[in-house]
């Protein structure tokens, strides 16, 4: 029993580790518990909840998201840690930890880190997100 026991907290630490798990229904997780990995290239996305109304994500960023925009989605993000200069259409602004951001539908948006340590973000995005009319900037590679 204890050998079973022991081989679930494996691969339940193992799934959370390599985001299998995130597909479940993690609405209620504190977000302060989760942490980026420890080989991050540039970006994670970890998925939060998601229901026809909105999609809910957890994003760590180590270099920048590159311009694009949400053809049929607003996205609210909130810093949960990290600094980064942000680009809302034609304007740029710092932002770090407990600042807010409102992405309308349709507008050019990005972020180039400036920490030391990754961006951490939650991510909200409605209605419900599937990535299909994420739209890049033909002025950035």
């Amino acid at each position: 029993m204890k050998t079973m026991l022991s081989i679930v907290v494996a691969m339940f630490i193992a799934s959370y580790i390599s985001n299998d798990l995130f597909s479940a229904d993690l609405s209620s997780t504190n977000l302060n518990i989760i942490k980026g990995p420890n080989n991050l290239e540039n970006i994670k996305v970890i998925k939060l909840s998601s229901d026809q109304h909105a999609s809910q994500f957890l994003i760590f960023v180590k270099k920048r998201v590159r311009l694009h925009r949400h053809l049929s989605h607003s996205e609210s993000i909130y810093v949960l840690e990290g600094e980064g200069d942000f680009q809302l259409a034609d304007k740029t602004f710092t932002i770090s930890t407990g600042d807010f951001i409102q992405v309308p539908e349709n507008t050019l948006h990005g972020v180039i880190v400036t920490s030391t340590i990754p961006l951490k973000v939650l991510s909200i995005q409605a209605p419900e997100f599937f990535g299909k009319d994420r739209s890049y900037s033909p002025t950035q590679d």
